[in-house]
């Protein structure tokens, strides 16, 4: 069975519109039609696992015409509710198990709240979709960071920089230790910067890096674009020794992702933009387990969290529990992914997300962390290092900055910040 939960606001009876989820999303509609049988609703038809009230709210959250015609505007329950589904009913199609699990449910008259919290999956069904190609371990050896966090950043300037200019800049940065460095999430196939160009002239740095040092740093690309142009900029980018691929989930769609994922063996570095308009009302969209499982079942290795005590919009424990899932295996073997924190991250910031999380198993991102220290990126990432070994050791921040210039520069440029 494939197991959704939903929290769901309802001025009506919940049995009643918990059947009508269930049967709506799978062999029923509003009323019996011919050919309905008993034997195909019991089959076919999603079960109903569990109810429970959490909340209310005095008035709708979400208008509904339905209900107004009701005249149903008074008290609205607030429930966790539990559907199972029928694995046959989707067989292995990831769009149409979106649909099954959300669909026409946001939709429903009765519902003037709905919230797509998790979808579980058994380990059997896990199996038949695709996997990370890459995965943790994988991005590790890449990388040749074997036992601690992965230190990144990313391109800034995003926009208006050529070709040249880039391959610059993450040459600066490769010299300075980044293990990681990506493009931002805006930066496409711009008249000025095509990413093929890109690709070419930034990779040609690249491994002229490794060619002296013997470090390959991962540099993830923003190939985001129709599915046949993402295929062959993933192509280019693998013949130039590339090891990732930038993804705009929400905007390419599970179908792309797959797509993508079968025909490239880079590393996709899925990023969530736009997951703030799905994922932010307690009462409507989709919750990030939810999310999340959705696109690692497309086979993604890096996944965006946002950071603790970042400049968005996330408390720390959403932050927490988007991290710990990634890092949650679906099923039977490791098919986990790496979370990604950005957004606001410097040496600061790192402990109190290690101990959260409780895991090196992680990229942390620093935009501003790294490009804005004092003495310059070289110092930046020397302060995230500094920071990871005072987490390591056991010794508070500021006692290990007093013996670490690096680190005590970033505290003092960015501690009433952080």
């Amino acid at each position: 069975m494939i197991r959704a939960t939903y929290i769901v606001e309802t001025p009506c009876p919940i049995a009643d519109v918990a059947a009508m989820m269930a049967g709506e999303q799978s062999a029923g509609t509003f009323v019996r039609v011919d050919g309905e049988t008993d034997e195909l609703r019991a089959r076919f038809g999603a079960v109903v696992v569990s109810t429970g009230q959490i909340g209310h709210s005095q008035t709708p959250t979400l208008r509904s015409a339905w209900v107004e015609r009701k005249g149903l505007n008074g008290p609205c329950g607030v429930f966790r509710v539990v559907i199972d589904y029928p694995e046959d009913n989707v067989g292995v199609n990831l769009p149409t198990l979106a649909s099954v699990v959300a669909g026409n449910l946001y939709d429903l008259g009765e519902v003037t709240g709905l919230k797509l919290i998790d979808v579980a999956v058994t380990p059997g069904y896990r199996a038949r979709y695709e996997l990370p190609q890459v995965g943790i371990d994988g991005t590790r050896a890449l990388s040749s960071v074997p036992d601690r966090p992965l230190f990144g950043t990313i391109i800034k300037p995003n926009i208006g920089l050529s070709p040249e200019d880039i391959a610059d800049l993450v040459a600066r940065l490769c010299e300075a230790g980044a293990d990681f460095v990506k493009d931002d999430e805006i930066a496409g196939t711009h008249p000025h910067a095509p990413v093929d160009a890109r690709i070419r002239a930034v990779m040609d740095r690249v491994r002229r890096h490794r060619d002296r040092t013997g470090k390959l740093v991962m540099v993830a690309f923003n190939i985001t674009d129709e599915t046949d142009a993402m295929r062959r900029h993933a192509d280019l980018l693998a013949a130039e020794e590339g090891t990732c691929a930038m993804v705009s989930l929400n905007w390419v769609g599970l179908s792309a992702v797959q797509t993508l994922r079968r025909h490239s063996p880079l590393a996709i570095h899925g990023h969530r933009n736009g997951f703030g308009g799905m994922g932010r009302h307690p009462l409507l969209g989709m919750g990030v387990r939810a999310y999340q499982a959705l696109y690692r079942l497309a086979g993604i290795d890096h996944l965006h969290v946002h950071g603790m005590g970042g400049k968005f919009s996330d408390l720390d424990e959403d932050v927490t529990e988007a991290a710990r899932h990634c890092l949650t295996p679906m099923a039977a073997g490791d098919d986990r992914v790496m979370p990604v924190f950005s957004s606001g991250q410097w040496a600061g910031t790192l402990p109190h997300t290690l101990a959260r999380i409780g895991s090196d198993d992680l990229m942390f991102l620093s935009g501003g962390g790294i490009m804005a220290h004092p003495d310059g990126p070289a110092a930046g990432l020397a302060s995230l290092r500094q920071a990871h070994e005072a987490v390591v050791a056991g010794i508070p921040l500021e006692q290990y900055a007093r013996t670490h210039a690096e680190l005590a520069q970033a505290m003092t440029r960015f501690g009433a910040k952080g």
